[in-house]
């Protein structure tokens, strides 16, 4: 039986899901906030170690002005209002991606619940944000090639955005689109990937515990018989 340690999830459908129902990507936006909530706290009751939500993606400043700011104020309002309950919850934040394109303020309070929950062990919550996986490969290689070092799997790895976290067991992606974005190349090597028709406000539990007992059945061989 396969147990999962490491979940990563492309939240996709927000826009989508609220246009049908006649409401403002905007709207989507704020019940896919919601849920987060619920997938994470899922996640600890589930034990799961490790949760990677692709948040917002380095081409995903090619959409509207007011819709991309209002993205950053959703996340940055959420810090500030929550971060205490975030903390008491146990829940380890750790942000991925470049981080030099966002605004002063939301850099701020996202380093703050950095700092802030880097002691906690209920699960570890990796929000990719401005995260691209081909510019974070060539980052990587960039940083092994200036520190002159062999350039071995173990080198490349520590260089990565998501250093320290384990690969990912299990890929999810809401929307019905069936393709990767660009979202954790390298790390999802030996990922068993999940694409999902719901739009991500109504992905819930029940749809994560389904998964999560498919995936307790594979048999994962990495390579061998």
């Amino acid at each position: 039986m396969s147990v999962a340690n490491h979940v990563a999830i492309i939240m996709d459908g927000n826009g989508r899901w609220a246009l049908q129902k006649g409401k403002s990507r905007n709207y989507g936006h704020q019940c896919g906030l919601k849920a987060i909530e619920k997938i994470v706290d899922y996640s600890i009751k589930k034990k799961i170690s490790y949760l990677t939500l692709f948040t917002f993606s380095s081409e995903n400043w090619k959409r509207p002005k007011k819709e991309v700011n209002f993205l950053f104020k959703l996340l940055e309002n959420y810090f500030k209002k929550n971060l205490l309950k975030v903390i008491k919850n146990g829940i380890k934040v750790k942000i991925i991606g470049n981080k030099s394109k966002l605004a002063s303020n939301l850099r701020k309070i996202i380093k703050l619940a950095e700092n802030k929950t880097r002691n906690n062990k209920k699960i570890s919550v990796q929000l990719a944000l401005n995260y691209g996986s081909k510019q974070e490969i060539i980052n990587s290689m960039k940083i092994v090639d200036k520190k002159k070092q062999k350039i071995t799997t173990k080198n490349f790895e520590k260089n990565l955005y998501t250093s320290g976290f384990p690969d990912p067991d299990i890929l999810i992606r809401t929307g019905a689109q069936n393709r990767l974005s660009n979202f954790l190349l390298w790390q999802i090597a030996y990922a068993e990937i999940f694409f999902v028709k719901k739009m991500w406000p109504d992905f819930n539990n029940n749809d994560f515990q389904k998964i999560l007992k498919k995936f307790n059945k594979i048999k994962r061989n990495f390579g061998n018989i």
